[in-house]
């Protein structure tokens, strides 16, 4: 365990409220308290931070890569470890690596990488994303047209054994490629189920919704969209109360006013939160990488395969969060909750991770004024520092 310690100089963002001239006590990995008036037991070790805002680590669900690596073309876990600390030096203290479509056997590998990862407490790692191969060809977006296909029966059985062996299990479908009696079966075992890559009208995503669909796919894209007489997934997803939405806020995916008025438009409990849909090149300069034997360039930006179409994102979280602040005007607070308790509250983990309050996870993020990461602590272990 690690040992117990105070972080002070910093004002705090807990995930809900800020704290002023307090300080964070960290015992054992998890958050014990905030302590008004910056005082620590007698005894106990003061790191010291010379000003900034100190919050909750930053939770993505959507990481196809970092580091040089990604997922589909190493599923080990020394390619999880890899990916989870190039995203931690952009603030990210919880993700999940991300298979997009591919052949059983490579999805079979990864599940096995992320058991490992999870007996192995890889920092950083909580559980896998599998975004497909269940999609629509209408909207396949730069996944393998010859690798997408319906679910079965033996693809469901997986899915649920693979949960049993992570935290977090999170699977991308199609209402076209799946039946919704399984959505309800994959629901009852703890498995997040997304609707993404599908050209489903607004009535058959709301009837996913019934039966145990949660989430929406990197929304506005890969998807059917808002008609004056035909809403699409994207309407189902601003107007469904139970849906979770993610968001790739690069500005290159959603145009920023689309952004502004799905914000403004979202109903209910489920909330629009922040993914970077990062592939290999965040921590490097590449300039270009394979996908299922493709070639992706990186370029403006952006990445893309040849026919230019968009494959991933080239983002860390921390551009996203500055980009929902400055760009889209939000209050600094509510991009932070977008790239932490929002997300944590998708797949049901908001009582770990997205706060800073006693029994959370020690997960913080140490950020300047201008919104740089200066340090980073995974469940109290400093992973990143700029000093």
């Amino acid at each position: 365990m690690t040992d117990s310690f105070a972080i002070a100089g910093a004002r705090i963002f807990d995930g809900q409220a800020w704290h002023n001239r307090s300080a964070l006590v960290v015992r054992d990995g998890v958050v014990e308290r905030i302590e008004a008036g910056g005082e620590v037991p007698a005894g106990m070790k003061v790191v010291e931070l010379d000003g900034g805002m100190i919050a909750p680590g930053f939770v993505d669900l959507q990481v196809n890569g970092g580091g040089g690596v990604m997922l589909n073309d190493a599923p080990s876990v020394e390619a999880i470890r890899t990916i989870c600390a190039a995203h931690a030096r952009s603030g990210t203290t919880a993700l999940l690596p991300t298979l997009i479509t591919d052949t059983p056997e490579l999805t079979a590998a990864a599940v096995v990488a992320g058991a490992d990862a999870a007996r192995e407490k890889v920092p950083g790692f909580l559980g896998l994303h599998l975004e497909g191969p269940h999609l629509s060809l209408a909207r396949k977006g730069a996944h393998d047209p010859k690798l997408i296909r319906p679910m079965t029966d033996a693809d469901e059985a997986a899915l649920i054994a693979a949960r049993e062996k992570m935290p977090v299990l999170l699977t991308t479908i199609a209402p076209e490629s799946v039946d919704p009696t399984r959505v309800s079966r994959l629901k009852q075992a703890d498995v997040v189920v997304s609707l993404g890559h599908t050209d489903s009208n607004y009535q058959t995503a709301q009837s996913f919704a019934e039966a145990g669909a949660t989430m929406v796919t990197h929304l506005f894209n890969a998807m059917s969209q808002i008609g004056n007489r035909e809403p699409g997934v994207v309407g189902a997803a601003i107007d469904g109360h139970s849906f979770y939405a993610g968001l790739i806020a690069d500005g290159i995916h959603v145009h920023p006013a689309a952004m502004k008025i799905a914000l403004k438009a979202k109903k209910g409990d489920g909330k629009i939160f922040l993914v970077t849909d990062a592939m290999a090149t965040i921590g490097t300069d590449m300039k270009s990488f394979t996908l299922n034997g493709r070639l992706i360039k990186r370029e403006n930006g952006s990445l893309r395969l040849e026919d230019g179409t968009l494959a991933g994102a080239d983002l860390d979280m921390i551009s996203a969060v500055r980009f929902m602040h400055r760009t889209i005007g939000l209050e600094l607070e509510e991009a932070l909750k977008m790239a932490s308790l929002y997300p944590a509250e998708a797949v049901g983990q908001d009582g770990r991770l997205g706060r800073l309050i006693t029994g959370s996870a020690a997960d913080i993020v140490h950020l300047s004024d201008d919104l740089d990461v200066r340090d980073v602590w995974i469940e109290g272990e400093k992973v990143f520092s700029t000093v």
